[in-house]
């Protein structure tokens, strides 16, 4: 790379990581600003091996600017990018589209349905988050119903109940009431009776394959034409668990001749031999499917609208036959698509998950690689920065990809200004100091506010560098809050040179920590635990602390200091 490249490589540089400190006021990530400089800039993409090292320096320059200063120069260098930025700040926050025809109804009515076969996967957040946020704009209603009745497949989880009311918690919703399925089977019963004696359901009993072949050539099972007074008879041996799994199931009549098999005399309740693990329900075996009971409860709970994903469009269709027999009007829909989100090696699975974890692949519902909420929760991300994410996604009927680092984005806002700044140093190489510098050193606590003071930080006679930030021979570097140094005869010789060396570009900006003061932390990270040493205050911080390591980037202090191996355990959050 020739002087001039470099030079135009340092300057755009300097414009994006301004760019990207003063957006979301915090310090320039180099992976952040790698896609837009490569982006603007097609010809240096052949020296994208190069580019790293190069502008390294100039981020650290740009780091340990205060944020006016920062702001002061993007002025100086990108005047209307920065307008830009500033629009962004005072436009309103993305709103979700309108639900259909809310003024038609006394109260808007919503629920979230949840399967409590453990707790939920990030995936999972976008119903409360969505639901939440209509019921406070049009100042509704909205419940939590847990849709239990299938003890077998979709076993449930006796400890995801509250695990999932917990992650509700966590994304700052309350619901105003709370239903399980499986306490409700009497009212479905009730209903499946009155459905049999208007003739709208029948028993049978022929084997599922055989049934297909029937339903799929639009021509009617035997069981059909049965009386209701023998349809009800056989659904109360059905109740009864006179049958066994797979014997006798009762289904809708619907018409047998639709033009989607799907919805052909589709099944309302089957015989489940697996005892339910809640003991209130244990005994039952006689179990409604999930469109029949759905249904019949989104009525009941006087439900208005119904968000779901594109691909239960069946569901509403089966449940207006249902519906159609007894006279009721069916709810709003709003059909939305998947959402995935990258970032996650693991799938997004709940019964994924849960094998990982009774394999040991994964330590818990929390490890920091599972893409679950009590993962976020613990990693020190904050529920409102994951709605935010989710609400940004809309209700299109497309599938939509979220970013984890919308995520980020999110709660960077949300905990920047508060986080105290602390140094950390992973996989260190110690260096003896020479020269006399300071014994003592004193970084600000947040660089943006100094009324929050100085931290405290004993020098010795030694300091570790991370192995990158060691300098070239007789090269000079600044460790941050204490000044320049210049690498000779394995020796950081103390310059006492002003902080003028590093605005003017000569000299790189590290973090540091004491050899002999520092703390050992280990780090728990999405990619594996990472080991260090932090600056001695960090013995001092509390469980649930978040601290951002200078340069490396936000954590959750989940362990304090353990006076059996003096280490304090972190989660580390993001950029």
């Amino acid at each position: 790379m020739n002087d001039d490249l470099r030079e135009r490589v340092e300057r755009e540089a300097e414009k994006h990581a301004l760019l990207n400190a003063v957006k979301h006021e915090s310090d320039a990530d180099v992976g952040a600003i790698m896609g837009p400089l490569m982006g603007e800039n097609p010809d240096f993409r052949p020296h994208g091996d190069e580019i790293p090292g190069v502008i390294g320096g100039v981020i650290a320059r740009v780091n340990d600017l205060s944020y006016e200063e920062k702001r002061a120069r993007l002025e100086d260098l990108a005047p209307e990018e920065l307008e830009e930025i500033e629009a962004e700040d005072e436009a309103d926050e993305h709103d979700l589209p309108s639900l259909p025809n809310p003024e038609e109804y006394d109260e808007v009515r919503m629920r979230c349905a949840p399967n409590p076969n453990g707790p939920w996967h990030v995936g999972h957040a976008r119903m409360p988050a969505v639901i939440g946020s209509y019921r406070e704009r049009y100042d509704g209603w909205f419940c939590v119903r847990f849709d239990d009745t299938d003890p077998e497949t979709k076993r449930p989880d006796l400890e995801a109940y509250d695990a999932i009311l917990e992650d509700l918690e966590y994304l700052g919703f309350e619901p105003d009431d709370v239903y399980r399925a499986s306490d409700r089977l009497e009212t479905y019963y009730d209903h499946a009776r009155e459905l049999i004696e208007m003739g709208g359901a029948y028993t049978c009993d022929l084997p599922g394959e055989e049934f297909s072949e029937l339903k799929n050539a639009g021509e009617p099972s035997p069981n059909r034409d049965k009386d209701p007074e023998t349809v009800l008879s056989e659904f109360e041996a059905m109740i009864d668990g006179e049958y066994e799994s797979g014997e006798m199931v009762l289904r809708v009549k619907t018409d047998i001749e639709h033009k989607n098999p799907a919805l052909r005399d589709w099944v309302a309740f089957r015989m489940i031999d697996t005892p339910h693990p809640r003991e209130e329900a244990s005994e039952y075996r006689c179990w409604p499917m999930l469109d029949f009971q759905s249904g019949i409860d989104d009525h009941l709970l006087g439900i208005t609208h119904i968000i779901r994903g594109i691909d239960l469009q069946d569901s509403a269709k089966r449940q207006g036959f249902v519906y159609d027999y007894f006279g009721w009007e069916y709810p709003e829909v709003v059909h939305w698509g998947h959402v995935q989100v990258d970032a996650y090696d693991v799938k997004m699975s709940t019964s994924t998950i849960s094998e990982l974890i009774a394999e040991g692949e994964l330590d818990g519902w929390d490890d920091p690689r599972a893409p679950t909420l009590k993962s976020l929760r613990r990693r020190g991300i904050r529920g409102e920065a994951i709605v935010e994410s989710m609400i940004g996604l809309g209700t299109s009927s497309s599938d939509v990809d979220l970013a984890m680092s919308a995520v980020y984005a999110n709660n960077r806002d949300l905990i920047d200004d508060e986080t105290d700044r602390r140094f950390l140093v992973r996989d260190g190489n110690q260096l003896p100091l020479g020269g006399s510098p300071p014994e003592e050193a004193n970084p600000p606590v947040h660089p943006d506010y100094e009324d929050r003071g100085v931290r405290e930080i004993p020098v010795g006679d030694s300091v570790l560098l991370e192995p990158e930030d060691v300098p070239d021979r007789e090269e000079r570097v600044w460790l941050k809050g204490l000044g320049c140094f210049q690498y000779t005869r394995d020796v950081l010789q103390y310059t006492g040179e002003e902080i003028d060396v590093v605005r003017e570009g000569d000299v790189d900006v590290v973090h540091w920590v004491p050899a002999r003061e520092s703390v050992p932390v280990q780090m728990r990270t999405m990619d594996g635990d990472v080991t260090g040493r932090a600056e001695p205050g960090v013995a001092d911080l509390e469980a649930d602390e978040l601290v951002q390591f200078v340069r490396v980037g936000f954590a959750r202090i989940d362990r304090p200091v353990d006076e059996a191996d003096g280490e304090t355990v972190a989660y580390y959050t993001h950029s």
